[in-house]
């Protein structure tokens, strides 16, 4: 398992390039009460997959989750699928704990287990009523250490968020602004439009797609995002969410910078601590 270990400089973000390759500018630095320092932190390289051991349909995408086996597929920090992941009716499913996001031992997010650069990743999906999960992409393992004990960080902070949601019967569709909280919203910081979600217990059809920067996200055959990574445009976004420099110094600088030096990261889905279904997970690579 190789590790890599940075100490992020925390005014460094501020002068991300929109071209860069994920490299950074210095920017005039700020009074150090101002901007809370960034903590030191380990993305953890973990060995991955072979993706041509995994079947391609006749369109050319490469099946990622077949609805029989779980291959490729482990827990976020984790070398095993957590045990409320489970095959269940050809779907991959979350067994809700009720608890939010207290993800219990047996619990927790799900990865597959290879990193994608440049994309198109379909998939369906349908929640519990007041159900809540979410779709991460270019995600990395980011550890820290406290009092000599190391820890995962929520992988969240790393990635961002196509946000999977019962936008009738969660408070979270009421959160956030201009409803960026809603079912396939870049969680915080764009709203999907036009919101054409289906109720929950009914399958949604997702898309994701990342090319050179510009991302996509679609819901029931229709675009509804588009936004640009590593530009000024994504880095005032984050000025302007809860992953803010000053609220949130390690998420900003993380995502600022989402994918790192090769801009490559893992998908993943969330244990919210409600039952989610997953079928037809595959995936396009356009490199």
């Amino acid at each position: 398992m190789k590790k890599m270990t940075y100490v992020a400089a925390f005014a460094l973000a501020m002068g991300l390039a929109a071209c860069g390759g994920g490299q950074k500018k210095q920017a005039a630095e700020p009074a150090a009460e101002e901007t809370p320092a960034t903590p030191v932190y380990t993305v953890v390289e973990n060995p991955q997959v072979d993706l041509s051991q995994f079947k391609v349909d006749k369109d050319g995408y490469i099946v990622l989750f077949d609805g029989t086996s779980l291959e490729g597929w482990r827990g976020y920090g984790k070398q095993h699928v957590p045990g409320r992941w489970v095959v269940e009716d050809g779907c991959l499913k979350f067994c809700g704990t009720g608890e939010g996001e207290g993800q219990r031992g047996d619990g927790g997010d799900i990865i597959f287990a290879h990193k994608f650069k440049n994309f198109e990743l379909l998939f369906d999906w349908k929640v519990s009523k007041g159900g809540n999960s979410g779709c991460f992409y270019l995600a990395q393992e980011v550890t820290t250490e406290k009092d000599g004990k190391v820890n995962y960080e929520p992988i969240y902070i790393s990635a961002p968020e196509y946000q999977l949601l019962d936008n009738v019967n969660h408070p979270d569709a009421k959160l956030g602004k201009d409803n960026n909280r809603q079912s396939a919203s870049l969680y915080d910081m764009i709203p999907a439009v036009p919101q054409n979600q289906k109720p929950f217990g009914e399958w949604n059809e997702g898309k994701v797609m990342v090319f050179k920067g510009t991302v996509v996200h679609g819901q029931n055959g229709k675009n509804v995002v588009e936004y640009h990574l590593w530009t000024q445009q994504w880095t005032d976004m984050l000025q302007a969410s809860k992953f803010s420099q000053a609220k949130w110094p390690l998420a900003y600088e993380l995502l600022n910078n989402c994918g790192g030096e090769k801009h490559e990261g893992y998908i993943g889905f969330q244990d919210h601590g409600d039952d989610i279904w997953i079928r037809n997970v595959r995936i396009k690579v356009m490199d």
